[in-house]
C-alpha cells in the first residue's frame, strides 16, 4: 500500500489507518528538523530592531545557557517566538502548544503568557496597551518565573553587540527535547527548576561553547 483508497475518513479501514500512523509517526521524527528551519525563516520577518527575530530568538537562548538553565528552559528561550510570522497577534500561544507534548509545564506557561508580561516594558508607550497586562496572572505558581524569563532573556535580547551562540549550537538540544516521548508525564509533570544555577553557568564559563 503506498496511499489509502478512502476520500471520506469515516470509510476507512483498519489497515488503511494503521499504514498512515505508521507514516506519520515516521514524519514526527523530523520535527526538530522542521523548527531549526523555521528558526532561520525568522530573518525574514518583523524589521526594525538592530537584530533579526533569529537574532533575538539565539540570543535568548544564549543567556539562558549561561545562565546554567537546563534544556527545557535554553529550548524554550530558543523557540518562545517561532510564532512571530504565521501568528503575529498570538505568537506566544503558538509556541506553547509547539513545546507542550515535550516540556516541563513550568516552561510551556511562561512561554504561552511571555507576551503578556513583556508588555511591562513597552505597554505605557503606546495606546491601548496594558502595561500591567501581567497582572491578570499575579498569584500563579510560575509568575514570578515568567517575569525573570523576560526580564533575564527576553526583553534584554535585542543587543547586536552581545556576544551570541550559533543556532547551530543549541541544535543538538532541539533535537534532544522533540525526540522525546510526547506528553510523557515524567517530562510534563517534571519538578520545577530555577532559571538561574550558578554552578552550572560557572562551569559552562569555564567550558567555553560546549553544548
Amino acid at each position: 500500500m503506498d496511499r489509502v483508497t478512502f476520500r471520506q475518513m469515516k470509510d476507512g479501514t483498519k489497515e488503511e489507518y494503521e499504514f498512515l500512523t505508521a507514516h506519520e509517526v515516521e514524519y514526527t521524527r523530523g520535527t526538530a528538523d522542521r523548527l531549526l528551519h523555521a528558526l532561520e525563516h525568522l530573518d525574514e520577518g518583523l524589521s526594525g530592531y538592530q537584530i533579526t527575530r533569529l537574532g533575538h530568538s539565539v540570543q535568548s537562548a544564549t543567556r539562558a545557557w549561561r545562565d546554567g538553565a537546563d534544556i527545557d528552559w535554553v529550548v524554550s528561550a530558543l523557540l518562545h517566538d517561532i510564532g512571530d510570522i504565521f501568528a503575529p497577534y498570538n505568537h506566544d500561544e503558538y509556541a506553547a502548544t509547539i513545546l507542550k507534548p515535550f516540556v516541563r509545564e513550568q516552561c510551556r506557561w511562561c512561554v504561552e503568557t511571555h507576551g503578556d508580561f513583556q508588555m511591562l516594558y513597552y505597554g505605557q508607550h503606546l495606546e491601548g496597551f496594558d502595561q500591567h497586562k501581567r497582572e491578570r496572572h499575579r498569584g500563579h505558581r510560575y509568575f514570578d518565573d515568567c517575569a525573570e524569563f523576560c526580564e533575564r532573556w527576553d526583553q534584554a535580547s535585542f543587543d547586536p553587540d552581545y556576544d551570541t551562540l550559533p543556532l547551530s549550537f543549541f541544535a543538538p538540544m532541539v533535537r534532544e527535547v522533540f525526540a522525546r516521548t510526547p506528553y510523557d508525564p515524567q517530562v510534563t509533570g517534571a519538578p520545577d527548576l530555577p532559571l538561574q544555577v550558578a554552578e552550572v553557568a560557572k562551569q559552562r564559563a569555564t567550558n567555553g561553547a560546549q553544548p
